[in-house]
């Protein structure tokens, strides 16, 4: 998995120069690592640490981008997930609206695993002042592994206390065939350390089974890097 990113990432570094020189609209780049891989609240890693990396082409007016990810998880028999976002982001009525279908793949999963699925997001969020808040609303008809439809509805509020340190919290709920419904949330503070660098500090907690790791409550940090 790290060999994967880290070829990756050189690949990344290698060509951006180039792509941003020659393509029209603007390319970002990120990597970064945790303590765990958490989404939806839930841990995509068994509780285990994980590493990713990513890019992002937008167009010039930053309507419409694409993106690709890949990132270190433990499913199906497979440790690396990768993803590819098509999505525009559009301003309504003061609001920021970002519209996205995602394609997510779990490489080298085990023989006849169900290790592909479509999600669709939709995120409204606005900022007033140091404040912001965001409303998610995101479903697959078909998850990955067991798990059929599902639908997951999650409200976040952060706080920007100055130019370097802010704090935000969440709390969702998730509905889904084929496993369990359980509401999750969490809550952090992420420290700016320079403008390429964050740190975040967050605690995850649900009300899914104690027992199951993907589903324990813990305090998890996370370092990422963007350009």
């Amino acid at each position: 998995m790290i060999r994967t990113l880290t070829t990756a990432l050189a690949l990344a570094l290698t060509a951006a120069p180039a792509m941003a020189q020659d393509a029209p609209g603007q390319w970002s780049f990120g990597l970064g690592a945790g303590t765990d891989n958490r989404s939806k609240d839930v841990s995509k890693s068994m509780g285990k640490e994980y590493v990713w990396a990513s890019a992002e082409w937008e167009n010039d007016s930053g309507f419409f981008y694409v993106a690709g990810n890949l990132e270190g998880i433990e499913s199906n028999g497979s440790d690396t997930e990768g993803e590819l976002d098509l999505g525009i982001r559009p301003q309504v009525a003061g609001f920021d609206l970002d519209l996205n279908a995602k394609h997510k793949w779990q490489l080298d999963a085990n023989p006849g695993a169900d290790a592909d699925s479509w999600e669709f997001t939709a995120n409204l969020s606005r900022s007033i002042g140091p404040a912001k808040a965001r409303l998610q609303l995101q479903h697959s008809p078909d998850g990955l592994g067991s798990t059929k439809a599902w639908t997951w509805v999650e409200a976040r509020a952060g706080w920007a206390f100055n130019e370097t340190l802010s704090a935000s919290a969440a709390v969702g709920r998730r509905e889904q065939d084929g496993s369990i419904d359980y509401t999750g949330y969490n809550a952090g503070v992420t420290w700016a350390v320079n403008r390429n660098a964050d740190l975040d500090v967050r605690w995850y907690g649900t009300d899914g089974p104690a027992s199951d790791p993907r589903y324990a409550d813990a305090l998890v940090a996370e370092i990422s890097f963007g350009f």
